[in-house]
């Protein structure tokens, strides 16, 4: 039988996914796939929660797919020779996929596309985890935006409500049932971590409480859109015209995807060469402190501690404890988001690098070097009672509390000339 074989990646979900919908309406019979990285997870511990929360989704597809006669086929390899055994054993007419951006992704897809039209087989891709893709948020000159605010301006005037696309009909799913493979079949176990579900019905108030840790305002949605539970245009569709600050941080979001894009150098480099001169401390003592939460800064240390116990962290927290990394302790900001790239859960390589190098000063939109977050005033200013750091540093106040291991005033100053005596001209 002639077989369309749709492949989930970041798009975990059967409604309104783009490629899922375009393949099911073409009447053929279509075989969802998915396929254990083993290039991604020979990097991660066997108790990741991340892939705990995708094989607990695949899960819940896979559960309603049987429902209705059909069922997700879970693969595990290298990603070729899992294309090249699927190959010789369905007659494929066509793949179906929705586009990944990031650069291990552009290479992966296209040399499966190679592989596939070696074999006679169409790889059909969409626009999915986005609004706008690629180019077509551009300057007049046909150049990519490299500051935010006219980004954004640009992409609101692009911006046209999408409609949801309507439920699929199961009919046209490959029939046959594949047995679920268990976690430790797959060489996984169990997190003690795990995705919480997203709220939306606090976008209105997200302006004015974002920047308080303690009220546990926040959405708790970048997991859902990272591995795609939820789609974009879903998201959107449910905010009001008023939720206009909520709007700008998935706009920041798009606005980093194609920074990486078109500035693939970014993952290992500056944005901004001129800053390429910093001479980085990179005290490895240091940088345990800050991993653990013992740098004796309050607000540091919770969200640390957050962090390493639960996957997340309070975006102001984020701000104030990649700062401190980069300025305070002069560490590379590399270090930082490669520890950060282990820790969320909401773990997006674009947004992650694109933050860094803002908190370093190194990156597009770069807050002036100079601008350094005094950690103890942002406690007082945005966790003022300590509810938020007493949550996490039980022995705050005590003798068991460590020391601040540096002091801000001086900590400042070394990062104005270490800063000032590394830019190159």
């Amino acid at each position: 039988m002639k077989t369309s074989i749709f492949w989930f990646r970041r798009d975990l979900r059967l409604e309104d996914n783009t490629a899922l919908h375009a393949a099911i309406t073409q009447k053929k019979n279509v075989l969802p796939i998915f396929i254990f990285d083993e290039s991604i997870l020979d990097e991660l511990p066997d108790n990741d929660p991340r892939v705990n929360f995708i094989y607990k989704t695949l899960k819940g597809i896979n559960q309603n797919l049987q429902a209705n006669g059909s069922s997700v086929l879970i693969l595990k390899g290298k990603i070729g020779e899992v294309w090249k055994d699927l190959i010789d054993k369905y007659a494929i007419e066509s793949v179906f996929i929705n586009k990944d951006y990031e650069p291990y992704a552009i290479e992966r897809d296209y040399k499966i596309a190679k592989l596939l039209a070696e074999n006679g087989i169409e790889l059909i891709a969409f626009k999915d985890q986005v609004i706008h893709e690629e180019s077509e948020v551009m300057k007049a000159d046909g150049t990519p935006y490299t500051v935010f605010t006219p980004y954004k301006n640009k992409w609101l005037e692009l911006y046209n409500p999408q409609k949801i696309k309507p439920p699929i009909t199961f009919t046209n799913f490959h029939k046959e049932q594949y047995p679920f493979p268990s976690m430790e079949f797959l060489g996984f176990i169990e997190s003690k971590i795990t995705v919480r579900d997203f709220v939306l019905n606090n976008a209105d108030t997200y302006a004015e409480t974002r920047n308080y840790p303690f009220m546990d305002s926040t959405s708790y949605l970048s997991p859902h859109l990272r591995f795609g539970t939820i789609g974009i245009r879903q998201v959107i569709a449910k905010l009001k015209a008023s939720d206009q600050t909520f709007l700008s941080e998935l706009i920041w979001r798009e606005f980093f995807m194609q920074i990486l894009l078109h500035f693939p150098n970014v993952v290992t480099q500056n944005f901004r060469s001129k800053y390429d001169g910093i001479q980085w401390l990179n005290d490895a003592n240091d940088f345990e402190k800050w991993c653990n939460g013992e740098t004796g800064y309050p607000l540091v240390d919770a969200g640390m501690r957050q962090l390493n116990n639960t996957g997340y962290m309070h975006n102001r927290v984020r701000m104030v404890v990649a700062g401190f990394l980069c300025k305070h302790l002069l560490i590379d900001w590399r270090w930082g988001e490669a520890y950060f790239a282990k820790k969320l859960l909401d773990y997006e390589l674009s947004s992650n690098n694109g933050n860094w190098q803002w908190a370093a000063g190194t990156g597009c939109d770069a807050a002036p070097y100079f601008r350094i977050f005094n950690p103890m005033e942002q406690l007082r200013k945005f966790d003022k009672s300590e509810a938020y750091v007493k949550k996490w540093i039980p022995e705050l106040g005590s003798s068991k509390y460590p020391v601040q291991m540096i002091d801000h005033k001086f900590a400042r100053n070394r990062a104005l000339e270490t800063y000032k005596a590394g830019i190159l001209s």
